[in-house]
């Protein structure tokens, strides 16, 4: 019998060249070029879904409930209920078979199965954060990055923002927008939205660009470490009181109140890390991009605001496939969804952290 077992699990290695069998679903995964894909058949299969392929056109069409998705073997571009969804690697044929992107049947199970989005997923309520800044990059007369096609940074970021305040809002977030028009809200002003909101965190996002136009990615900032947090909290004890409960710090010498607010700056710091790479996890998990990863910067906007903050990138403009995909209004709410996940998880580790 062992030997049957034994026989059997090479014999199928070897005709579908199988590189792991994930449990929760028991799809194979198959790697072409380097890249993970899973058979579409399969897929459909397990799934319950109808599909049709047409040998001679290679189209194929999948029909769920009141879904339709239609693809083409060797392109990159999904209908999805008649919306355009970039797939960042192409429908493919392996061993005789129809495969599909292994992040693309993500975005599938998404659409189709348990709750459609993200957004709809259960989910634990957020821990000690009761409200968010979400500041949308540039606006009014400053356009931020442009695209080959036109399409503006400002828009793409205010519109992120907007779908990431409803997804917050429908979560009991209490959500303060740096501008919630096309308007243009100095870096200054930006900051002093933020410190008066009483805010728990402050998350700015932004549009790439570069000159080198094969760079794409998506990338989180905090506040360097070469930030003089000595200054900035002297700066602070000289201008803000402390929002302790005790009224005791009043009265604090100015040497005492700048030594709580480094202390303060340096736990928004670690705190800010940790909220960066949280939100790449997700976007990393949730979309087909390329995770450039976190990294220090020394942003206005981040150098200014007392609480823990990040700056989105969350693509390049200036990248014709990125560009592309930027445009795209399913694309969008992903990021946004992906954001959001990337926050619930933050919150949940800082409970378990808080429960130790």
């Amino acid at each position: 019998m062992y030997k049957k077992i034994v026989l059997f699990f090479l014999t199928t290695i070897f005709l579908a060249g199988c590189v792991s069998v994930p449990p929760r679903d028991a799809l194979s995964i198959y790697n072409v070029n380097g890249v993970r894909y899973v058979s579409l058949k399969s897929f459909c299969d397990l799934k319950g879904i109808s599909w049709e392929y047409n040998t001679f056109a290679q189209k194929i069409n999948l029909v769920k409930d009141e879904h339709k998705i239609d693809l083409m073997v060797g392109d990159s571009l999904a209908l999805i209920d008649g919306k355009s969804v970039h797939l960042k690697y192409p429908v493919d044929i392996y061993q005789g078979a129809v495969v599909i992107p292994y992040k693309f049947k993500e975005q599938l199970d998404n659409v189709l199965f348990a709750g459609v989005s993200a957004r709809q997923k259960s989910r634990a309520a957020f821990y000690k954060i009761k409200r968010i800044v979400l500041d949308a990059g540039h606006g009014g007369n400053d356009p931020g990055a442009i695209g080959r096609t036109g399409l503006r940074e400002k828009d793409i970021n205010l519109d992120i923002v907007k779908r990431l305040a409803k997804l917050l809002r429908a979560d009991g977030v209490d959500v303060v927008m740096t501008r919630s028009s096309d308007r243009f809200i100095s870096l200054q002003g930006r900051v002093d939205i933020a410190n008066k909101s009483g805010a728990d965190l402050f998350l700015s996002v932004h549009s790439n660009a570069n000159r080198v136009r094969s760079l794409n990615g998506f990338e989180v900032y905090y506040v360097s470490p070469s930030v003089d947090d000595t200054k900035r909290a002297l700066n602070a004890a000289k201008e803000e009181r402390l929002d302790f409960d005790s009224s005791c710090f009043d009265h604090a010498s100015l040497n005492l109140k700048a030594t709580l607010w480094d202390m303060i700056y340096t736990h928004s710091r670690a705190q800010s890390i940790k909220l960066a790479r949280s939100i790449c996890y997700t976007i990393d998990r949730d979309l087909d991009t390329k995770i450039l990863g976190v990294k220090a910067a020394r942003y206005y906007v981040l150098k200014g605001v007392r609480m823990p903050a990040i700056l989105i990138e969350i693509g390049f403009v200036s990248n014709a496939s990125e560009e592309r995909m930027l445009k795209n209004n399913f694309y969008r709410q992903q990021i946004a969804e992906g954001i959001l996940d990337g926050l619930h998880n933050y919150s949940q580790d800082s409970m378990l952290a808080g429960a130790r």
